[in-house]
C-alpha cells in the first residue's frame, strides 16, 4: 500500500456526478499558491473490446498494449476530464490507463515521472485500493441509489461521501454551488454539493479536512493499572499526548486538552482545561471539557490510543445527526466511551450524573439519544498496562 499524503483522491458512485468539476474546484482553490498535479486513472478490468464505462466506447482503453500506459495532457480547451484538470490550473496532468490487477505498477511509473512528494489531485475508485491518500472523497449524486462496484469496494474507506445535485435535489444543507461549465442537466441549474470546500486544508504537502469539531484529549487520570503516568509515556522518543495530537492537528478547528497539571502539558500549545471539580474521573473531564468547548461536535479521546483512524473518526461525526452520543461497541455491553463523538446537549444528563454522586460514563446512556456503531478503526489500541505499551512499541514501531 502506498501511502500519498500529498494526494487528494476524489472518486465518484455512479457516472455525471460532478466528480471533475469538484476536482477543478480545489485545483482552482490552491493553484494560486502552489504547484498542482492533476490525474485521472481508467482502471481496466480485462481486454475484450468493451469500455470500462461500458459499451464499446472510443477504443483507447481496449487497444492498450502493456499493462498500463501513461499520456501527459497539453490541449487545455477540449472538454476531455484532462484538459478541464488543465484548464482549472493543475500545473501538469495525465492520463494513466491501467489493468485493474496491474495498478500498483502503473502507479509506481506514475511516480517516477511526477515524484512520491508531488501535490496531487487524482480521479478514481480503484485506485484506493493501493494507495492510502492525504484524502479520499466519493461524489454521488442526490437521487442516487446504486453505486458501480468500483465505489461500494472502496466506499468504506471514503473519508467523506459529497453529495451533488441540481437545486433542492441534494438533502444537506448547501456549503457552496458552481456551474459546471455547460456540462450541467437539460434546466442548467449549477451543480451543488452538501460540503464546504474551506474544509480542506494544503498544510506541508498533506491534505487534511478541518472538521467543524473540537477535539478533547483526556490527559488526566492516576494510570494506576500502568503504574506510570500514560500521557507522558515515550514511543519513539515522543511522548504519546503530543504523538495524539499531532494526529488531530489540522484535522479540528480545536483542540483541547483535559488535565489538571496545565504546566506540565503547556508545551504542546494548546489549551487545557482543568476539572471543575478534581478527583471524580473522566466523566468529569469530558463535563468540564464539554463546557469550554467552542464546537457543538466533540471528539473524545483517552491518553492512551497512539493511533487514531481518522477516517473512522469522521465517520462517527457523520453518525452524529440527531444524537448526542455516537458510542464505538466491540461486543455485547463493551463499549469505548473514551473514543466517541460527543454533542454539547449531552451535557445536561452528564452533569446530572455527576451531581447525583454517579462517575460512569455509562450511566449518562439512558439520559440520552445515544447511537452504537461497530468499532472498525483501524490499529486501535488501548495502553492500560507496562504489558501492553512494551508489546505496542514492538508490534507497532512504525504506525505513527
Amino acid at each position: 500500500m502506498f501511502k500519498l499524503d500529498g494526494m487528494l483522491l476524489i472518486g465518484s458512485a455512479g457516472r455525471k456526478t460532478g466528480k471533475t468539476e469538484l476536482a477543478c474546484a480545489i485545483i482552482r482553490k490552491f493553484s494560486k499558491d502552489r504547484d498542482i498535479t492533476g490525474i485521472k486513472v481508467t482502471a481496466i478490468e480485462e481486454r475484450d473490446g468493451q469500455c470500462p464505462r461500458g459499451g464499446q466506447g472510443c477504443g483507447v482503453c481496449s487497444s492498450l498494449d502493456g499493462n498500463f500506459y501513461i499520456t501527459e495532457e497539453t490541449d487545455r480547451s477540449s472538454d476531455k476530464d484532462t484538459a478541464r484538470l488543465l484548464a482549472a490550473g493543475a500545473s501538469q496532468v495525465f492520463w494513466l490507463r491501467v489493468m485493474k490487477t496491474h495498478l500498483e505498477e502503473g502507479l509506481t511509473a506514475l511516480l517516477d515521472i511526477i515524484g512520491a512528494d508531488a501535490v496531487s489531485i487524482c480521479e478514481s475508485n480503484s485506485l484506493r485500493q493501493v494507495v492510502e491518500p492525504g484524502l479520499f472523497l466519493i461524489v454521488k449524486g442526490g437521487e442516487q441509489e446504486v453505486w458501480k462496484s468500483s465505489a461500494r469496494d472502496v466506499r468504506k474507506y471514503a473519508d467523506r461521501i459529497v453529495v451533488s445535485g441540481q437545486g433542492d435535489h441534494i438533502g444537506s444543507p448547501l456549503r457552496f454551488d458552481f456551474d459546471l461549465e455547460g456540462q450541467g442537466d437539460h434546466t442548467g441549474s449549477p451543480l451543488r454539493f452538501d460540503f464546504d470546500l474551506e474544509q480542506i486544508k494544503l498544510s506541508d504537502k498533506k491534505w487534511v479536512m478541518q472538521e467543524k469539531a473540537t477535539a478533547i484529549i483526556l490527559a488526566g487520570g492516576d494510570s494506576s493499572r500502568m503504574g506510570a503516568d500514560k500521557s507522558m509515556l515515550a514511543i519513539k522518543g515522543r511522548p504519546i499526548v503530543e504523538i495524539i495530537s499531532e494526529q488531530l492537528r489540522g484535522t479540528f478547528g480545536q483542540i483541547l486538552i483535559s488535565a489538571n497539571e496545565v504546566d506540565k502539558l503547556a508545551f504542546l500549545g494548546f489549551e487545557v482545561i482543568r476539572d471543575k471539580i478534581p478527583g471524580q474521573g473522566p466523566l468529569m473531564g469530558i463535563a468540564s471539557a464539554l463546557e469550554a468547548s467552542a464546537n457543538e461536535l466533540n471528539f473524545v479521546i483517552a491518553c492512551d490510543i497512539p493511533h487514531i483512524d481518522l477516517t473512522y473518526v469522521r465517520r462517527m461525526l457523520a453518525e452524529a445527526e440527531g444524537v448526542d452520543i455516537v458510542i464505538p461497541t466491540t461486543g455485547d455491553e463493551r463499549y469505548e466511551p473514551l473514543f466517541a463523538v460527543y454533542r454539547k446537549s449531552a451535557l445536561k444528563a452528564i452533569n446530572e450524573v455527576l451531581s447525583s454522586g454517579g462517575r460512569k460514563i455509562s450511566d449518562v446512556f439512558s439520559r440520552c439519544r445515544v447511537k452504537y456503531i461497530e468499532l472498525e478503526a483501524r490499529g486501535f489500541t488501548n495502553l492500560n498496562t507496562i504489558t501492553e505499551y512494551e508489546e505496542f512499541q514492538k508490534k507497532y514501531d512504525d504506525c505513527v
